[in-house]
């Protein structure tokens, strides 16, 4: 009998090999596992407790994207008016994204102290503004990339790369609905357009389909094709709704990894109960008119983004969990992109959403949903002191300004400082990983222990890193 000797080289690889398979199969077993407890016979969006008490139980996100300018809004820079048109030195490397830097440019803007605590607001949000005392500003925020694809995908997943759950899909992940006549996250885009990116800026990555955001229509049916045919009656589709159902849970049985069969099954069922529900939730002809011109409905400038806020205060009251709204879309001009002119191009989107969203808190205040709805503001970074094409402003990832209100925020509070131009963070820096332990930790949500397996890791929306800021809490 002949014995086959192998070399060491020869030994190490198929003992390596039969190890790696090994690990391979636990990896899937694993994640195939956890996709079938959370999208077979349990309802993944089910309400569920939040690892600790919280109070605020709903979500609500205005992302201006484009990139807002901090020093034209919430972050005055008096060094900018003493070296107006001087090269912007002793920074290091100044790194543009488009080119055509120019000298330093102070702001066409003037600002006024408001509040007990003294917040500094330009005349671009003096609605916001007289709210200051219930906001938490952070103008220390700070991003990881200056073109706009990958800091969007940063501010609403946790990376600079596409491919991984949005910000909404962790919550509902983590926290299950109230509702279930309605979809756990909705999205509102600016009617000129979405953001670079797209759908996956809100969408479920890695994770089942059921966590996936569902984008809603600010005129008309909220959703397309919503309402049945004329000749499908009620019982007649919900007939139909059962047998498909009946076919459909027959073959998840056999393909309990198929998540985004799940997925579909589970919308049949939502998009059934949304053809009353979800028509209800956006008829703001049940509003008053005092509440109606409280949001700005009925003036062409903020009328678009006012049905918006109401309609989210209206889904959130409904216990929806996550609701965002992008102010500007497309390129340039129709965002806060205002690498041409600044005046022109901010003082737009800010008459846009300064009324709407200072109606969004005195309206929630009233109706006693404040405390338990989390409100931010944001972009996806900043823009530059020096000016670009001599009254524009280009990106700026290096410092940004951000704040946040309502479900357990400690309003009146300034955390953190940019240098003298408002160009890097100059005192106690604050990262994206950061930012959203904080949003979930005000959800009632460990960062740490809100987990999905992955490709072998238990992934997380703040990676490997991130601290609650602790100054925003109350």
């Amino acid at each position: 009998m002949s014995q086959r000797f192998y070399s060491r080289r020869e030994l190490l690889s198929r003992a390596g090999g039969g190890i790696a398979s090994l690990a391979l199969t636990d990896i899937l077993q694993r994640e195939q596992a956890h996709a079938a407890n959370t999208n077979g016979a349990v309802n993944p969006l089910a309400a569920r407790q939040p690892h600790f008490p919280a109070k605020a139980k709903a979500v609500i996100s205005i992302f201006c994207y484009g990139g807002v300018s901090q020093m034209d809004t919430f972050d005055p820079k008096e060094e900018l008016y003493r070296r107006r048109g001087e090269a912007l030195t002793g920074k290091g490397n100044v790194v543009v994204s488009q080119g055509n830097p120019g000298g330093l440019m102070p702001s066409p803007w003037k600002f006024k102290k408001y509040g007990q605590c003294g917040m500094d607001v330009s005349d671009l949000f003096p609605k916001v503004g007289e709210l200051s005392d219930d906001i938490a500003f952070i103008r220390s925020m700070y991003g990881a990339s200056n073109d706009h694809g990958p800091a969007l995908f940063h501010m609403n997943t946790g990376s600079v790369l596409p491919g991984h759950p949005s910000m909404g899909s962790w919550v509902t992940y983590g926290l299950g609905t109230e509702n279930q006549s309605l979809p756990a996250f909705v999205v509102f885009t600016d009617p000129r357009g979405g953001p670079i990116g797209g759908a996956p800026n809100w969408a479920n990555g890695y994770m089942p389909a059921a966590y996936q955001g569902t984008q809603f229509r600010s005129t008309g049916d909220p959703i397309v094709d919503l309402k049945p045919a004329s000749d499908m009656t009620p019982d007649r589709q919900r007939r139909w709704l059962d047998l498909l159902g009946k076919l459909n849970a027959e073959h998840a049985r056999k393909n309990p990894e198929d998540t985004e069969l799940a997925a579909r099954i589970a919308s049949f069922e939502l998009a059934f109960r949304m053809q009353t529900s979800a028509l209800d939730a956006v008829d703001l002809n049940k509003e008053s008119e005092a509440t109606r011109k409280l949001y700005g409905l009925g003036d062409r400038v903020t009328e678009y983004f006012g049905r918006q806020c109401l309609m989210a205060r209206r889904l959130v009251e409904r216990g929806v969990r996550m609701v965002q709204i992008y102010s500007g879309g497309g390129n340039f001009q129709t965002s806060w992109d205002a690498h041409w002119e600044i005046v022109e191009n901010h003082g737009l989107h800010a008459a846009e959403t300064d009324g709407p969203m200072a109606g969004l808190i005195r309206d929630l205040k009233s109706r006693g949903l404040f405390d338990s709805t989390l409100i931010l503001w944001h972009g996806e970074f900043g823009r530059m002191p020096i000016s670009q094409r001599m009254s524009g402003r280009d990106h700026n990832p290096g410092v940004f300004t951000v704040w946040m209100a309502g479900g357990g925020v400690k309003g009146g509070t300034i955390v953190g400082a940019s240098d003298e131009f408002g160009y890097k963070v100059a005192e106690n820096g604050k990262s994206l990983n950061d930012y959203h332990a904080t949003i979930l930790h005000l959800l009632g949500i460990n960062h740490e222990k809100l987990t999905y397996p992955h490709n072998g890791r238990d992934m997380r929306l703040t990676d490997v890193a991130g601290n609650v800021i602790k100054e925003v809490l109350t």
